[in-house]
């Protein structure tokens, strides 16, 4: 009941009723895997540099159905910034204008779930775009790859330390690596990643979170 009343209150703040299709019964079996490269890890004041995502679809990757692209930035692209997402200024040279690209996304994503890694940093960053271009936060519901590959480690204590970087759940996995780590690399990653683990899982333990 809860969740009905956020989508009604949610549908009464879109600004661009166009957009109402982010609220359309989503598919089964079809799930977006997204990342995104910023300016820093602050939501509330650091920009998106970049923005990849892949459709996944009946268990497959469709390599067809990609975005990615870079947007401009009102930001200074700092050094210090750049050997953390390896985005260099003759990169943003055919940036988009932010508005547009979003506005791209959320039509490639659709009302489709998505899944990443440490997604609610994605989601945060993408949501304070969408609050301020259509109104609303991005309302899809999520799933994190790190939360299904932490539940399918038994612990032999309770205290015993799960390592959950990036590059450690690909290894244990047996997930190949697809070169530098840019944002369309790390969604397809990242959906090779979910894909094992929704084998290895239950229903009970791919959960979404809003």
């Amino acid at each position: 009941m809860f969740k009905n009343l956020m989508i009604k209150w949610q549908k009464s703040k879109l600004k661009d009723k166009e957009f109402l299709f982010l609220f359309d019964e989503y598919i089964e079996g079809e799930y977006i895997s997204l990342d995104c490269e910023t300016t820093g890890l602050n939501t509330r004041k650091d920009e998106i540099l970049s923005i990849a995502a892949v459709l996944i679809k009946d268990n497959k990757i469709i390599m067809r159905k990609t975005f990615n692209v870079f947007l401009k930035s009102s930001k200074n692209n700092k050094k210090e910034s750049i050997t953390i997402h390896h985005i260099r200024p003759i990169d943003l040279e055919n940036a988009k204008d932010p508005k547009e690209s979003i506005y791209e996304l959320l039509n490639f994503i659709g009302s489709r779930p998505i899944v990443g890694y440490y997604i609610n940093f994605d989601i945060k960053i993408i949501s304070r775009y969408t609050k301020d271009y259509i109104g609303i936060k991005l309302p899809n519901e999520s799933i994190e790859v790190s939360s299904m590959y932490y539940r399918t480690k038994k612990k032999t204590t309770e205290y015993e330390f799960i390592d959950l970087k990036f590059d450690t759940i690909m290894k244990n996995l047996e997930i190949p690596e697809l070169g530098k780590h840019d944002a369309l690399n790390d969604a397809i990653m990242t959906a090779m990643m979910f894909l094992k683990l929704k084998k290895m899982t239950s229903a009970k333990t791919t959960f979404f979170t809003s």
